[in-house]
């Protein structure tokens, strides 16, 4: 075989590798970003079910739980409808990191008050949830920058 037939046919086998694992790894990312868009999907959907509704409803474990931190039914209120906001924006592309960011906040707030309040009583689901939101709010960080600009062309 020829020098040049020889490089050639390097060339060709390299660039078809190449090929491949750029499209493995579009096909990775593709698979992320529909993994990411279920686990948004499935904590709006919790937050909205499971933990806004019962407030917003003054389901009566709900009604108990703020007497006993001496809040009232205002607080209850007011709580269930920034977790119900929350999860509404969780599933905005624009507002999808600031979203998750502001329901950890408000999980931060929730296991103090379940350290403090309850004495531990179920402080591991604020901390649990914290997790998937962090990790929203960060592969979702480009949309920041994005809701920047449109904040700043209305002002």
């Amino acid at each position: 075989m020829s020098e040049t037939a020889a490089s050639a046919a390097a060339a060709a086998s390299a660039t078809s590798r190449t090929v491949v694992v750029a499209e493995t790894a579009t096909a990775r990312g593709r698979r992320a970003r529909i993994a990411l868009r279920a686990l948004q999907v499935l904590i709006a959907l919790f937050y909205a079910i499971a933990s806004a509704l019962p407030k917003l409803t003054a389901n009566s474990s709900a009604v108990e739980s703020f007497d006993k931190i001496g809040w009232g039914s205002g607080a209850m209120y007011a709580i269930g409808a920034l977790e119900l906001a929350g999860a509404v924006a969780l599933l905005v592309p624009l507002l999808q990191s600031v979203a998750a960011t502001a329901l950890s906040a408000l999980m931060v707030g929730a296991f103090i008050v379940q350290m403090t309040v309850f004495h531990g009583e179920n402080a591991a689901t604020p901390l649990i949830l914290i997790i998937p939101l962090a990790l929203i709010a960060w592969a979702r960080r480009g949309q920041n920058a994005e809701l920047l600009r449109v904040l700043r062309r209305r002002a």
